[in-house]
């Protein structure tokens, strides 16, 4: 087994090879590779869907996709915990959204956060189930790799529930692309090419956040590349894509060059919003309103507000409705978060979150509103 390479490594059949540089006469060591991980056919073979689940994404891909298209008046809720920490207290907080959903199965269609991957704006700290299956040991990449696949498969075998993720890395998306029937890109990804271009070869609806920064030109961009038709290379392969007509805009708010947080729901954001659709030969114009991160400032109760601001614009703007098609929402059991090692099930250990009750208050507030 390679324990180190240069970044002047040359790939061979069993895997890369450190090269010498002709120049200098030594290698200059980069990375260290562990082990070669399974492929994603590997890991589908071993752990393949149930035709329970085949039957329950197939119907849940739809009913979504006929809200972004306007076929469907009802409103997508991508509701759940920052981060999916671990099984149990995910499960038990799907297993209750479940519940509601049968509830408000007339007006909204609820999707839950399963986010396995958790972007770091220094790198440094948790990075996800899929780096930490186990948040409190040290990073396992083939356990994490087989824990959120099984976390997605139970929540729809067992609870009927397929769910959103982000695709932080595209290289992994391949794992989870027949368990996902939401994708979202965010703020730090979107405007990165490969991001873009593998968005256009999903099969379910990519949301594209605006960057850190508030420009919103360049998710506009985004959404143009990921409806688009492109070829490239992706794991290996020259691959094509014919586009994906249900990519969109989320709005998550920015932050300044003074870290001030700024919000973008508000109406005259909505409609700027609306105008920038106007100008662009886009399919299917479409918005989902991010309520947490720069919106709420981080203050977690201020979702519920939000919620009620961006219905309330769309009662007075039939631009606004039109393209309204929901809300992306954190919430988990308990309110706020919590560091790593306190051990309080169901509280973040990542962003802070609306609790159960608020969280199934606020479900019932929206679905009364549409």
């Amino acid at each position: 087994m390679i324990k180190s390479v240069s970044k002047y490594a040359e790939d061979t059949a069993d895997g890369p090879k450190p090269y010498c540089d002709p120049v200098k006469g030594d290698f200059f060591m980069a990375m260290n590779f562990l082990r070669k991980l399974p492929i994603p056919m590997e890991i589908k073979k071993q752990f393949p869907l149930t035709e329970k689940a085949i039957k329950i994404k197939k119907e849940r891909d739809d009913e979504i996709a006929r809200v972004f298209t306007g076929e469907s008046d009802k409103l997508v809720l991508v509701i759940g915990p920052c981060s999916a920490d671990r099984e149990d207290a995910v499960l038990d907080y799907i297993s209750r959204l479940a519940r509601v959903q049968e509830d408000v199965k007339d007006k909204l269609v609820l999707v839950p956060r399963i986010y396995t991957g958790k972007p770091r704006t220094t790198g440094e700290g948790y990075k996800g189930m899929l780096h930490q299956p186990d948040p409190s040991k040290k990073p396992d990449m083939l356990q994490g790799i087989i824990a959120i696949r099984e976390l997605h498969s139970r929540a729809i075998d067992d609870y009927g529930m397929s769910c959103a993720d982000e695709m932080l890395y595209v290289q992994n998306y391949r794992y989870l692309d027949d368990v996902l029937s939401y994708v979202a890109v965010g703020a730090r990804s979107s405007e990165n090419q490969e991001h873009r271009l593998v968005a256009s070869g999903i099969g379910v609806p990519v949301g594209m956040k605006n960057p850190t920064g508030g420009d919103l030109g360049v998710m506009m961009n985004s959404i143009t590349a990921g409806q688009a038709a492109h070829m490239f290379v992706y794991r290996g392969w020259e691959v094509e894509t014919t586009g994906n007509p249900l990519t969109h805009a989320i709005l998550r708010g920015s932050v300044d060059k003074y870290g001030v947080a700024h919000q973008n729901y508000h109406y005259e954001d909505l409609r700027l919003l609306c105008d920038l659709f106007a100008k662009k030969d886009l399919k299917n114009p479409a918005v989902i309103v991010d309520t947490n991160h720069s919106n709420s400032g981080k203050k977690y109760l201020e979702q519920v507000r939000i919620c009620n601001e961006v219905l309330h614009s769309a009662r007075h703007s039939a631009e606004i409705k039109k393209i309204l098609k929901g809300f992306m929402i954190e919430s988990y059991l308990e309110d706020g978060a919590q560091k790593i090692g306190e051990g309080v099930y169901g509280k973040s250990i990542t962003d802070p979150c609306l609790g159960w009750e608020k969280s199934k208050e606020l479900i019932y507030m929206v679905a009364e509103q549409v």
